[in-house]
């Protein structure tokens, strides 16, 4: 995948959020997920993704000095910090002003989102040849990640989804997709925008799962003039994001899981190594 990701990292005007207040930090993407800021996390699966550019957007001036990890030497020059607007919808399209496309829009509490799971985004938006995708996980790979994963989900007639919280957007054109969502956070808690952006009966086939997603899908495109898919993931741990003491203790024993994984893998591929070293001195003596 080339072109840009975009990590969310702002905070709403005039609000506190509790999880950073709780681990007394300025901003929710500084909070503490297994011993790193949680952005980071987020930041190393952009810096090992074939991505050319990683975007943050925030309105922590000093947020690089705060952060103090690793993973900026690692980006370096691909590392572009930006001022964060007040809703989201700004915060997106002054980014793409100056982004590469495709552009991959995600938030910095996304923690379990992995280089992995970007290119699969990719790759199926691609497939299907559309301009913007939603990215969405299946509710029994969600469970079968951790039974606490995810308690919300949308059920559609033919698959029951989850959130991403990632967002495919292939070229300019479908930054018409983005105005559906201005207000950020607070679009869920404004019946009247919601109504607006998406039409009673679409509202209506969405919320309740009234057909098939592909279907729904469609006429959500129609609606907002943008060919707009479900892009569907493998990996069910990337719908659960770090919002509250219960989904971060989920996050960091996932994380502990695959680090555990990880050395397994690493330590067969080292028997394995030495194994076949072996064999060679053994042919040579012979």
């Amino acid at each position: 995948m080339s072109g840009s990701i975009l990590i969310l990292a702002g905070r709403r005007p005039g609000a506190v959020d509790a999880l950073a207040a709780e681990h007394g930090v300025g901003d929710k993407c500084l909070v503490p997920v297994a011993g790193r800021p949680m952005i980071a996390h987020v930041l190393e699966s952009a810096a090992d993704s074939s991505v050319a550019e990683v975007f943050v957007s925030t309105h922590h001036a000093a947020l690089l000095d705060d952060l103090n990890d690793p993973v900026i030497d690692l980006l370096g020059r691909r590392l572009i910090v930006v001022p964060a607007a007040d809703n989201l919808a700004d915060s997106v399209l002054a980014v793409a002003r100056v982004a590469g496309f495709p552009l991959l829009v995600t938030t910095a509490d996304n923690c379990l989102l992995t280089p992995a799971t970007i290119a699969e985004i990719g790759e199926e938006a691609e497939r299907l040849g559309v301009g913007a995708g939603v990215a969405l996980a299946r509710r029994e790979d969600i469970l079968a990640v951790h039974p606490e994963g995810q308690r919300r989900f949308y059920e559609f007639s033919d698959v029951a989804v989850s959130n991403c919280n990632a967002y495919w957007i292939a070229h300019p054109a479908a930054l018409r997709a983005v105005e559906a969502f201005r207000g950020g956070g607070q679009f869920v808690k404004k019946p009247l925008r919601v109504l607006h952006a998406f039409g009673l009966l679409n509202l209506l086939r969405f919320r309740f799962g009234l057909g098939p997603i592909h279907h729904v899908f469609r006429r959500l495109s129609r609606r907002l003039k943008v060919d707009i898919a479900p892009l569907l993931v493998s990996d069910g741990a990337t719908a659960i994001d770090v919002d509250n003491e219960r989904s971060l203790r989920v996050t960091e024993a996932l994380m502990a899981r695959r680090d555990m994984v990880s050395r397994r893998s690493s330590s067969r591929e080292s028997q394995g190594e030495r194994d076949a070293a072996g064999e060679r001195r053994l042919a040579v003596t012979r």
